[in-house]
């Protein structure tokens, strides 16, 4: 039981936890792969090696260390992360192990400050929180196991289709080896995806974002090739290369069920999707299911990539966009030719501010590099758009723009 005593104590540690920073968090993940190596079959690992993770994670603690007397302001944080979760298929035994670590963690940094009044706190308030995500987790887990094509834990696929979008983005579309229906999705959700690479000693779990309408009877990802730079090296995306590389039409792969709280709700207003590189394929989810229902409000697609080859969907979104008379405008960086299947094409990088777009009533969707949705929110609210009335998917740990 989490008291008022507890609520005090934990409030102290604020200052340690900032003097430590992620320093903290990266103790805490080498610890736990020491201990737990097998966890390494759910951990995204390219996350560990960037950064990126115990960044996030020391973010959540932080958070959490200083709200925890008013959670109700950790509500979407809680939902993210438990969607997230979901799409790992962590569950409720995983959360002891992960508790152990991270008491054991704080003891080792901060061996004189950590009394047992401390590690009495810590330990009840990481227990009551492991606790609101187990349930909330629980419930997400019973819904889409009770919901029409819907199951628990992973589920064999075959891949019916391998497309390429563009030079560096390819298309994956899976139905479900048993033929039975699939459970549908929120146009903006993503696809947990599980890859046993014989080479590699442990096994992946990506999120891909889903780039179809649903349909009850398949899903389509559409999976950018990734090389990134750490440290100054290289690094090939590990599941991205494999899906490009060895995985063919005919194959089987494991799913977990579509999750994710990014997703586009009819508000009855104007529709702005903005999206730079990959981040279209939730965009292009969203533009189809829109095209679908026969939206009745305006509807701006606004892309930016490098240049047409770059260029994701072009053709199919040219031909929605025109079908539906709604507006288009794209940034090449790199040229401005090639590209016979678009209009409204601009070079350079996205400028917002010579476009009309439906500043008081529309809806925002983003996504993207951070960094570019960074810049676009910033010219959104720079336009007037009202902050709430801006949504963004962020790949991989979550950052705040």
């Amino acid at each position: 039981m989490l008291t008022d005593k507890h609520i005090d104590i934990i409030k102290s540690t604020i200052p340690l936890l900032e003097n430590a920073g992620p320093a903290l968090t990266s103790h805490f993940y080498q610890r736990l792969f020491t201990h737990n190596p097998e966890l390494q079959d759910i951990f995204n690992m390219a996350n560990q090696h960037s950064g990126r993770q115990q960044v996030a994670l020391f973010e959540a603690i932080a958070a959490y260390a200083k709200n925890i007397d008013n959670l109700v302001v950790l509500t979407s944080a809680v939902e993210r992360i438990a969607q997230k979760h979901t799409s790992f298929n962590i569950k409720a035994p995983h959360y002891a192990v992960v508790g152990h670590h991270l008491i054991e963690t704080l003891r080792e940094l901060a061996s004189d400050a950590f009394t047992a009044d401390v590690e009495e706190a810590w330990t009840n308030a990481y227990q009551f929180l492991a606790q609101i995500f187990i349930n909330r987790e629980a419930e997400l887990y019973q819904e889409r196991a009770n919901s029409i094509g819907g199951w628990k834990d992973s589920r064999a696929f075959t891949v019916i289709n391998k497309k390429a979008e563009s030079t560096l983005v390819t298309s994956f579309t899976f139905a479900p080896v048993d033929n039975k229906p699939v459970i549908g999705f929120k146009p903006g959700q993503y696809l947990g995806i599980e890859v046993s690479d014989p080479t590699k000693e442990f096994k992946e779990i990506r999120q891909y974002s889903l780039s179809d309408k649903a349909n009850n009877k398949t899903y389509r990802i559409s999976v950018k090739r990734e090389a990134n730079n750490v440290a100054g090296k290289v690094h090939n995306g590990i599941v991205s290369t494999y899906l490009h590389d060895k995985v063919q039409v005919g194959d089987e792969i494991n799913l977990y069920a579509p999750a994710g709280d990014f997703f586009f709700v009819d508000r009855q207003a104007p529709v702005v999707l903005l999206s730079a590189g990959v981040g279209i394929t939730p965009m292009q989810s969203m533009l189809e299911t829109l095209a679908q229902q026969g939206y009745n409000n305006s509807v701006h697609y606004l892309h930016a990539c490098e240049n047409s080859e770059q260029h994701s969907f072009s053709v199919k979104t040219a031909h929605l966009i025109s079908e539906n008379n709604w507006q288009q405008d794209i940034w090449y960086r790199d040229d401005v030719t090639g590209n016979p299947a678009t209009t409204g094409v601009h070079q350079g990088l996205m400028d917002l501010t010579k476009i009309a777009l439906p500043i008081e009533q529309g809806n925002f969707y983003l996504c993207g590099p951070i960094a570019f949705m960074q810049f676009a929110k910033q010219q959104l609210l720079n336009l007037g758009v009202i902050a709430n009335n801006i949504h963004y998917e962020v790949f991989g740990p979550h950052t705040e723009l």
